[in-house]
């Protein structure tokens, strides 16, 4: 399988020209070309942490310019590619917008099969990760957590591996804020509630666009993507909403 170039930004898709910035879920529509794991979670996480940085509408929605998804791109191969840490990527591409630094250059690090073969330590080779996923000990180091710790949040079903033994790059996120609310004494058993009621959240976003998905027309069933976008960050600006409502001082609550 040939990898697309981790070169500059593309003039247009495939179907012609961009005529402007595209929202998240044109976005993943477009990578999942070539990176079929990669969710809306996953492009969020990267924004988190300082890898791109999309402009806003006036409603507060994303919008990605075609050096955007170049560069999301870039991130995903280099990930994919050289098994480099998110930090590693970021002092390579540099701060977005202002292009590579130059004393930095990737370093060929074998993946999967290739690693497992460069190993003695290691008889067999290494299964491949996927760009989108991690593993559990770079999952650990990254959030800055034990293993006990880990362990109990998936016990409480705040997070959890998939499969093969990997994580989202959402899970790392959600690992970093657990991890935060502990040292304010905030216990896992504390957040099933919260953990709980997102999911039911996604659940009814997904209701909603379950109807766009089957649509007979292409660009309808494309959009479905981004209205799913627009009502998961509804969602999270009204719980904000709901938290600075319930915390003021002035707020008059009824008996």
């Amino acid at each position: 399988m040939q990898h697309k170039p981790s070169g500059g930004a593309r003039a247009g898709t495939a179907t012609g020209p961009r005529s402007g910035p595209m929202s998240i879920g044109a976005v993943l529509t477009e990578l999942r070309a070539e990176f079929p794991e990669l969710t809306v979670a996953g492009i969020r996480f990267l924004e988190a942490e300082g890898l791109v940085e999309p402009v806003r509408s006036p409603s507060g929605g994303r919008r990605f310019r075609d050096a955007d998804v170049a560069r999301l791109g870039q991130v995903l191969r280099l990930q994919r590619d050289h098994c480099l840490s998110l930090r590693a990527i970021r002092e390579h591409l540099g701060v977005p917008g202002r292009g590579a630094s130059p004393s930095v250059s990737p370093v060929a690090v074998p993946c999967g099969a290739e690693a497992g073969r460069a190993s003695a330590s290691e008889p067999g080779p290494a299964p491949a990760v996927s760009a989108v996923r991690t593993r559990r000990p770079e999952l650990l180091g990254s959030a800055g957590v034990r293993e006990e710790e880990l362990a109990e949040w998936e016990e409480y079903g705040l997070l959890g591996p998939a499969a093969d033994g990997t994580y989202r790059l959402a899970d790392v996120a959600v690992a970093r804020l657990v991890a935060r609310l502990g040292r304010h004494g905030v216990e896992a058993r504390h957040l099933r509630s919260v953990k709980a009621a997102a999911d039911r959240q996604l659940a009814l976003a997904e209701q909603r666009v379950a109807p766009l998905r089957r649509h007979p027309d292409q660009r309808t069933r494309s959009a479905a993507e981004s209205t799913a976008e627009e009502l998961a960050d509804l969602s999270v600006r009204l719980y904000g909403a709901f938290m600075a409502s319930g915390a003021h001082p002035d707020r008059t609550r009824c008996d």
